[in-house]
């Protein structure tokens, strides 16, 4: 696709930064957010982001400083991290080895904030990626990958979050196979785990997890599970972009037991809850808005609902942008974001994963940022987006 140059104009201080986009008559006014500039963790929900990685060339190469800033980012924002998910491209160019360094470097720096007085909760994924993604493997293999890769995370401190593993959705036969894989991996278990149940949308490869026909069968196999697993679970996280099937599932866990949303379309509504409960978080969208839902998650905290709702609004039309289908090609939205508000110093991420959005989309990203106050430097995003349209025309 290609543009027009951009027209940039600053002025005044009500109206930080202006630009006219492609596609748009009248020139973007961009307002500075009333955001404060740091938040404290939630009391009244556990929140976590799950945070990406920022690459110096497109390749394998870690830009280690801006991705474990953005870290520090998140922490100032009252986030806990979720380190080497989805999110962070794992399965789709962060290998385990650089998986494993990613996660003992967020150990230390979150140890190292914490030393310091500063808030710095962390849990990493543990999954089987090591294993070769070219044949089957059996389920003791399996489970030895996935005990392996507890371990490491365990031996870091960081609280664990057992990954949904396509090597055992391929090999598994039925409900029964998930069972006696995760049942004595979670014995294993220092402290209590948050399971994960990653929807088709976000890896095809994970299609019939569980080893159910259905939401319901699958449901079913999860709930034998923690009721089989004692103390050893915290919470699941469940991404099936579906808040009906959440709700229902949320209603059915046993008491103590979070459900922790991964939701990017319906959050805003399954954290506030209703009179039946509410929804923990563990969410990718939160890397991208990261300062208003931090502010509406105080808001909450506070008893102010009118407040949550004007803050939380606006972000979930760009959230819903930003994880539009091919969903699994969201982590770009996210590093774009990042790249706009000066957290990372290019617009790159692993295996060029940024590439695979087009322009038109990453433009309306813009737009909805800009509407969400997830544009917390006018005047940067401005130049940044300007910079941006003149490289793609």
């Amino acid at each position: 696709m290609r543009f027009p140059p951009p027209v940039t104009q600053l002025r005044g201080p009500d109206v930080t930064a202006r630009i006219t986009l492609p596609g748009r008559a009248e020139s973007l006014e961009i307002t500075p957010p009333a955001w404060a500039a740091g938040y404290p963790p939630p009391v009244s929900r556990r929140v976590y982001a799950a945070a990406h990685v920022a690459s110096v060339d497109g390749g394998d190469l870690v830009d280690w400083d801006a991705t474990l800033g953005f870290r520090d980012h998140l922490w100032a924002h009252g986030f806990a991290v979720a380190e080497a998910m989805d999110t962070a491209q794992r399965g789709m160019g962060l290998s385990w080895g650089l998986a494993r360094e990613l996660i003992a470097s967020s150990a230390e720096r979150a140890a190292a904030r914490r030393a310091a007085g500063g808030y710095a909760d962390l849990a990493c994924g543990a999954g089987t990626d090591h294993l070769a993604a070219d044949g089957g493997h059996s389920l003791p293999a399996i489970a030895d990958a996935y005990a392996a890769q507890l371990d490491f995370v365990q031996s870091t401190g960081a609280n664990v979050i057992l990954m949904a593993s396509r090597a055992l959705a391929a090999a598994a036969r039925g409900p029964r196979d998930y069972l006696d894989v995760y049942g004595p991996l979670l014995k294993q278990a220092s402290r209590p785990v948050i399971l994960h149940w990653l929807g088709e949308a976000f890896d095809p490869a994970l299609r019939g997890y569980w080893g159910g026909a259905d939401f319901e069968s699958a449901a079913a196999t999860v709930l034998d599970l923690i009721d089989q697993a004692g103390d050893k679970v915290d919470g699941i996280k469940l991404s099936v972009l579906d808040a009906s099937k959440e709700v229902a599932l949320r209603r059915r866990l046993p008491a103590g037991i979070r459900l922790y949303t991964g939701d990017d379309f319906g959050y805003a509504e399954l954290i506030k809850g209703d009179e039946h409960g509410h929804s923990d978080a563990l969410l990718g969208a939160f890397a991208a808005v990261t300062v208003p839902a931090a502010a509406a998650l105080h808001a909450l905290d506070v008893g102010d609902l009118t407040g949550y709702e004007a803050a939380i609004g606006p972000t979930v039309p760009l959230s819903r942008l930003i994880f539009e289908a091919p969903t699994y090609y969201y982590k770009a939205g996210v590093a774009f974001l990042a790249w706009l508000n000066g957290l990372q110093p290019r617009f790159s991420m692993l295996d060029g994963l940024e590439r695979k959005r087009p322009a038109g989309h990453l433009v309306r990203v813009f737009e909805l940022a800009a509407a969400a106050g997830a544009l917390r430097d006018p005047d940067l995003a401005v130049s940044r987006m300007a910079l941006f349209l003149r490289e793609v025309r």
